[in-house]
This record gives structure tokens, sequence and C-alpha cells, in this order.
């Protein structure tokens, strides 16, 4: 298949790359740095630079790329919790999930896309009962700097699953850790490798339909779902062939 990856270059996104690649799909990758869209085409993606901001920019993109499938992981947190820059990265990324996840739909329709799978979070959801399940409710009540992320995620979230004549597929990711994350081991649940999070995303370019939890084993969130519709695996590293590449 025709793969359109947005943010082809994130910590998520090059390991997906590869992954896409050596499954035999045909990928183009998105940035907004033209300096890494050499390093996409040495890897055989498809190199496309454009701002997710630029919505006629951006449509024209995916319409020339004519993809089958467009994968959502764009991010803006370059700055950890409790640094000087998280909480602007916060407002950053609440705008990223909110208009440049509007802007990407809409590309997606203008081009005829049919399946769209975006990366959304598992720690958002309201408290109550442990493990929490896909239907249980967000914790829209948050207040600040937590309702920022809940706000985003909500947009996100309805863009991607009800846009007409679109099928969308949410995945809810734990806390990242490993090889370009902030954190070597898991922070605290709920928790994923980053490879496992990658791979979850390569899984559902044919598999599955709504949302599903994508997190490692524990009392935080069940991803039964995921395991059972998508046949995630929280032990899944990537190939030690590929590692140098990301």
């Amino acid at each position: 298949m025709r793969i359109f990856l947005a943010g082809a270059t994130g910590v998520i996104g090059r390991r997906l790359a590869l992954l896409l690649r050596d499954a035999k799909h045909e990928v183009a990758g998105s940035t907004r740095d033209p300096a890494k869209a050499v390093r996409l085409e040495a890897l055989g993606i498809e190199p496309v630079v454009v701002d997710v901001f630029d919505a006629d920019g951006l449509a024209r993109a995916v319409v020339r790329a004519r993809p089958d499938v467009i994968v959502h992981q764009l991010t803006d947190l370059p700055s950890a919790p409790g640094t000087p820059g998280y909480a602007a990265g916060q407002e950053a990324n609440r705008r990223l999930r909110i208009d440049g996840t509007h802007n990407l739909m809409q590309a997606a329709a203008k081009a005829g896309v049919r399946r769209v799978i975006a990366q959304s979070i598992a720690f958002v959801y309201a408290p109550g009962r442990a493990p929490r399940v896909e239907s249980d409710p967000f914790d829209i009540a948050a207040g600040p700097p937590r309702n920022l992320t809940v706000e985003g995620v909500v947009a996100l979230e309805r863009e991607v699953l009800h846009t007409s004549d679109i099928a969308g597929v949410v995945l809810r990711y734990g806390y990242f850790y490993g090889a370009g994350t902030w954190y070597d081991a898991p922070p605290k649940p709920p928790s994923v490798h980053i490879d496992a999070a990658a791979h979850a995303a390569l899984l559902s370019v044919d598999k599955g339909n709504g949302v599903y939890n994508i997190a490692e084993d524990g009392d935080a969130v069940s991803s039964a779902k995921a395991k059972r519709e998508l046949g995630f695996d929280p032990m899944f590293r990537m190939p030690a062939r590929l590692v140098e590449w990301i």
C-alpha cells in the first residue's frame, strides 16, 4: 500500500518509516526540515517537506502522494517535564493536535483517503476504577496545565474518528521510554517502549477500527483490545539490523 507518514522524522516516525518500508509498503514521509528530507530519501522513503499548519500546501502534498492510508505521528514536545520550555511545548502540542489534525484530515478527505491512523495518549482518562479501558471518559474537568493536553486529545480524536467516509484508528499510547525519548526505563504507568509503539502503528495499517490503548501490562490501563484485534505485543523491539538507522 501507499502510506503517507506525517511526522516521519519524529521519535516514532523514524522507526515506523523503516518498519513500513521493510513490510514492502511505499512510504511518503513528511518533515518540516529540508535537511531531514535527505536522510529520508537515503532510507528509501519519499520525502515530503511540508508544514502541517499550511493547509493548502499540506492538501497538495497529500493529493500528490496518492496514499491509501495516512499515519499521523506528529508531535511538538521538544522539552522534557520540569525543564524550561515544557509549558510552551504543551501549548504548541495542543495546537498541533487541534489545528494540525484538522488540516491533515481535510487533506485526507480531498485525496480520497479511506483510512487514517493517529497517535493519541492513554493517560488522560478521568479518575476511576482501573485498569481504564477505551470506553472510559476523559478527564475533561482537569485544571491547568493538564486541561491543555485533554483539550488537544479530544479534538484530535474527534477529527480522526468522525470525518465522513474515513475509517479512523486512534492509538492511545502510554508514556514513551527507550532510545530517543526522555526516559530509559518505564517512567510510570501506563508506559510503552517506543519500538512497541511504532510496531502498533504498523499493525494498524490493515487491522482494526476505532480506539486502542497501547501500553504495557499493568493496573493503569488495559491493552487487551489491542492485543486481541491488532496483535499488539508490548515486548516488541526493533530488529537489530534497523537500530543503526534510527
